[in-house]
């Protein structure tokens, strides 16, 4: 059974509680478009629109490195470091008095995902293709 689709499905619903934190902070303001120079709706914004940026190219990377051969092991690394890197970086972006060190490891532990399977996804390629050869 592949790893990849538990790991979408626990970002997605972080994904939907990011969402409706901006929604709700948007109602409470007043706001339909933009922060409208309220810091804490800024702030939920980029939580949000952070994560829309990563979270997708991480999971195809995840996702063709599974399938490409990659151990389960690897995929439930990649899935939880990317959970809680993103959890990590939404609640230290959304601190008024920002936790710079949680935003700082959310974003290593994304990167160091994304660079890990990228470089896997590479490596199954170039040997698989050595292999038709």
């Amino acid at each position: 059974m592949l790893v990849v689709p538990l790991y979408a499905a626990l970002l997605a619903l972080l994904f939907v509680a990011l969402t409706l934190r901006t929604i709700r902070l948007r109602r409470r303001y007043g706001v339909a478009l933009g922060d409208g120079a309220h810091p804490a709706l800024l702030r939920a914004m980029r939580a949000h629109a952070n994560f829309a940026e990563y979270v997708p190219l991480a999971l195809v990377l995840f996702y063709f490195a599974e399938i490409g051969g990659a151990p389960q092991a690897l995929a439930h690394l990649l899935g939880g470091s990317l959970l809680i890197g993103r959890s990590l970086h939404a609640w230290g972006v959304s601190q008024e008095r920002e936790a710079f060190a949680f935003r700082v490891t959310g974003m290593a532990l994304t990167l160091g995902g994304i660079l890990t399977a990228g470089s896997y996804v590479v490596f199954a390629y170039g040997h698989s293709a050595l292999l038709d050869y």
